[in-house]
């Protein structure tokens, strides 16, 4: 089985479905396939499209001193 973008253990969800697209309230996916659905709906038509995945924001970085980089 070949790996997919993102790792092979992807919830269904028609809010990442390339037969979908997010609603203008953003409480539903418009579905080509079975009309408004809630977000987390997923059907046997379900189509990974990675574009739609939005990624977990990234922890800031730690602010460092001189002294983290002294040689004693």
């Amino acid at each position: 089985m070949r790996r997919k973008l993102y790792g092979n253990s992807i919830q269904p969800r028609c809010d990442l479905c390339a037969n979908g697209r997010r609603s203008s309230d953003g409480r539903a996916v418009l579905c080509e396939k079975k009309g408004v659905v809630p977000l987390y709906h997923s059907c046997r038509k379900f189509d990974y499209d990675p574009l739609k995945r939005i990624p977990f924001r990234q922890p800031p970085l730690t602010e460092y001193t001189k002294e983290d980089f002294r040689l004693d």
